[in-house]
């Protein structure tokens, strides 16, 4: 294996991961429950797919959504947690320029598609308990592909300038990323240039995207919650919680798990490296391989579905 090179001034071609710095000892324990969680998170996502593809009842705005979810949740997965694995069981550190910033464009713009799918179903949720008898007018099809496109060409357009912005900076020296996965601010500190401008613009566009889904998402539920507390028809509150329970819990775990990171990356200094990794790759594993279990014993369509793939399969 290339030896990093951190007195050269040469260009760097290649970067080299260094998971858990101060402890890598950990790498070997930590990789079978990474490992489970990865089958998990694949298992999951993909029985969802399926079941919503061979399951006519489930051709419905809603559950076109949870497919997006699963899609951009497979993707997510198998383009970081992968290499962190081969690093675990491999020793294989290096990652190719090309690479190394697929996968920042990746991490970087998948993440807020879903953040702002969350909105999507937040609304979804809103317009079935307070507009009921309106919701087939308003949540069709159509709604639900044309509010996908404008969040995959808005994320997009947003966030392609982060890896592009990084891969111009130029890297003469250090080729050594203390991460287990190519994330901006990790790489762009290797750089031989100032890169003042695209902290500023991460700074910037990720508490904008963040900021703006929490306010509408905090937004659709205190409308359902004070649409619910109006009902007056014995079990009405209940059924309502229980169309939009799923939905909750989805959201209040993915905004859990990413306000704590946010947190603990602000008093980056008071904590240890090697904790932040590995939140950082729990991020990327955790929901992916929860969310959907949620989903399929919460929702009886989905529920149902995946009692009969399993009949076939018999």
């Amino acid at each position: 294996m290339a030896s990093p090179s951190n007195d050269s001034t040469a260009p760097v071609s290649e970067f080299l991961l260094i998971c858990f710095p101060d402890f890598q000892s950990w790498q070997h324990w930590l990789s079978l429950p990474l490992s489970l969680l990865f089958l998990l998170a694949m298992g999951a996502n993909t029985t969802l797919l399926i079941t919503i593809q061979l399951e006519a009842l489930l051709y419905q705005p809603l559950y076109y959504l949870l497919s997006l979810l699963s899609l951009l949740d497979i993707v997510l997965c198998l383009t970081v947690i992968p290499k962190v694995l081969a690093i675990f069981w491999f020793d294989l550190r290096l990652i190719s320029f090309p690479a190394c910033f697929f996968q920042m464009f990746i991490m970087n713009s998948f993440l807020p598609i879903e953040s702002c799918t969350f909105i999507v179903m937040a609304y979804d949720c809103y317009v079935a308990i307070c507009h009921p008898l309106r919701y087939p007018s308003i949540i069709t099809n159509q709604f639900v592909a044309k509010a996908s496109v404008f969040i995959v060409v808005q994320n997009a357009f947003l966030t392609v300038p982060i890896p592009i912005l990084t891969s111009l900076l130029h890297y003469c020296g250090k080729n050594v990323i203390e991460n287990c996965i190519c994330a901006n601010l990790s790489v762009s500190r290797l750089s031989c240039d100032n890169f003042t401008l695209n902290r500023i613009y991460q700074f910037v566009a990720g508490w904008t995207l963040l900021g703006l889904v929490f306010i509408l998402i905090f937004l659709s539920y205190t409308f359902i919650l004070r649409a619910m507390l109006r009902f007056k028809a014995e079990g009405a509150a209940v059924k309502a919680l229980s169309t939009c329970g799923s939905h909750f819990i989805l959201i209040l775990f993915f905004s859990t798990i990413l306000l704590v990171l946010v947190l603990i990356n602000v008093a980056r200094k008071k904590v240890p490296m090697d904790i932040l990794i590995l939140l950082n790759v729990l991020h990327h594993l955790i929901p992916p391989a929860l969310n959907r279990i949620v989903y399929g014993v919460q929702i009886k369509e989905i529920k149902q579905g995946i009692q009969k793939l399993l009949q076939r399969r018999r």
